[in-house]
């Protein structure tokens, strides 16, 4: 059980972390609130998240219903993943960072399956208030604010902002993960390689019989 230690302290401490910023959030900020925290850099915005990324939502009835559930089948199967990996004994990086994402999307999934009942905001006419729960964000980074110059196509004289979305913790999370897979992914993989290559190499030393064979006619 030993192996399973490091990612179940990564899920655990980051779900608890992600949930405790956002019932904070929750108690101590209005709605659409913002604290400054780090000059004009960094605030703590409070803003709710009907649906998916970037506040996209499915308008059917049911939708976010939907959402929530493929939501739970994704996590389940990576988790069937994760544990796979931590058998294998997989590089335990490439395990730290699938807990990463697992911890996220736990994370994200609680707010909407529970939120909805426990803070009571799921959208007005939603069917039930299980698994509607919207998805509290926080964390702002305005680092760059300024104005399309009046030349500037499309958005000429508009005011921009880099960075404009709002995200939480468990997005984080997620993206920390998802890129750390991605750039050092020939690390991560780097043992299969070389199986791979000592198995051909030792295919190489021993041919197959019928080799021989036809060597020998």
């Amino acid at each position: 059980m030993k192996k399973f230690i490091i990612p179940f302290l990564v899920i655990s401490s980051v779900i608890l972390f992600d949930q405790g910023l956002k019932l904070w959030i929750h108690e101590t900020m209005t709605l659409g609130q913002e604290r400054a925290v780090f000059g004009n850099w960094f605030y703590l915005h409070y803003t709710e998240n009907p649906g998916m990324a970037f506040g996209m939502e499915l308008s059917m009835k049911y939708g976010k219903l939907i959402l929530t559930g493929f939501r739970l089948v994704v996590v389940i199967g990576i988790i069937w993943y994760l544990i796979k990996l931590i058998n294998e004994q997989a590089n335990k990086w490439f395990v730290i960072c699938v807990s990463l994402v697992v911890a996220g999307a736990m994370g994200n999934i609680i707010d909407s399956t529970f939120y909805g009942v426990l803070l009571n905001n799921a959208p007005y006419g939603s069917p039930t208030r299980w698994f509607h729960g919207r998805v509290i964000d926080m964390l702002y980074f305005p680092v760059i604010e300024g104005h399309f110059p009046e030349w500037f196509p499309i958005w000429k004289g508009e005011d921009f902002v880099f960075f404009r979305p709002v995200f939480n913790l468990a997005d984080t999370s997620i993206s920390t993960g998802v890129i750390s897979i991605f750039v050092f992914q020939k690390r991560f993989f780097a043992h299969k390689e070389n199986e791979a290559v000592q198995e051909h190499s030792a295919a190489d030393m021993n041919p197959a019989p019928e080799d021989d064979i036809s060597r020998q006619s």
